[in-house]
């Protein structure tokens, strides 16, 4: 019709996109490892004593010794760990930055390389190894990455790592511990004990394959049967050995 007029359509642009990755992958590591040895070990603990017929006092008293022990043992564990990554970075960086310094063409060649890995052909890549050369940071940092295969570690990087494990090691710990702090009849508290344990590690080990990308069940499984071998186990030897 001679009285319309066409509307220009209204450009579009890109679909948002928001990527959802994954990137505490540290921190629930140590959760994970702190809770998994909280639970597994008191667990044991209180169990052997209680095969032993210790009273309800003596295990929780000696369950609460080795949870303060445990906790300091697996947070400085975690913290000499993450201080022997970080000096192992400040040392291939400082080796790094020597042979850029020494030896710039071969150093420069390594990049060429690096990128012929992904396919790219020189006159792809050769622009992005000039920029680099013109960029030594940034130059150290790609050959620490793409060469050695080592990411920057975080500075507070050991004193969260040393924190996390050993707070979490203390949550672990004190789950087979509480019954023994309302049930005075040893063998009661053990009784209750293993069933707050065992489902407690049910769940934890449903929620750390979900956050590993294993398959959730077959980790919750993985992780209950573990424990309760382990508790098996401690208390089958205080018994035999109270038998003799």
């Amino acid at each position: 019709m001679d009285g319309d007029v066409e509307q220009p359509m209204l450009a579009k642009g890109p679909p948002s996109h928001r990527e959802r990755h994954f990137t505490a992958g540290e921190v629930v590591r140590d959760v994970i490892m702190g809770v998994s040895d909280g639970l597994t070990v008191p667990f044991a603990l209180a169990a052997g004593l209680s095969g032993a017929s210790a009273p309800s006092s003596l295990v929780l008293t000696a369950g609460l010794a080795e949870v303060a022990a445990g906790a300091i043992s697996m947070g400085l564990g975690g913290y000499l760990a993450a201080k022997s990554e970080a000096d192992h970075y400040k040392r291939e960086m400082k080796r790094e930055q020597e042979e850029i310094i020494a030896v710039p063409e071969t150093e420069a060649a390594e990049i060429g390389d690096i990128m012929a890995e992904y396919g790219l052909e020189p006159h792809e890549y050769g622009p992005v190894v000039e920029g680099l050369r013109r960029n030594p940071q940034a130059w150290l940092e790609f050959m620490m990455r793409f060469e050695l295969g080592l990411e920057k570690p975080d500075p507070r990087r050991a004193l969260q790592s040393a924190f996390t494990i050993a707070l979490s090691y203390v949550i672990g710990g004190l789950v087979p511990l509480l019954p023994y702090m309302f049930i005075s009849t040893v063998q009661d508290a053990m009784l209750t004990s293993v069933v707050v344990t065992l489902l407690a590690l049910l769940v934890f080990g449903y929620i750390k394959g979900r956050f590993t990308g294993s398959r959730p069940f077959l980790s919750a499984i993985q992780t209950t049967i573990i424990g309760a071998v382990a508790s098996a186990a401690a208390y089958g030897m205080a018994k035999a050995v109270q038998a003799r």
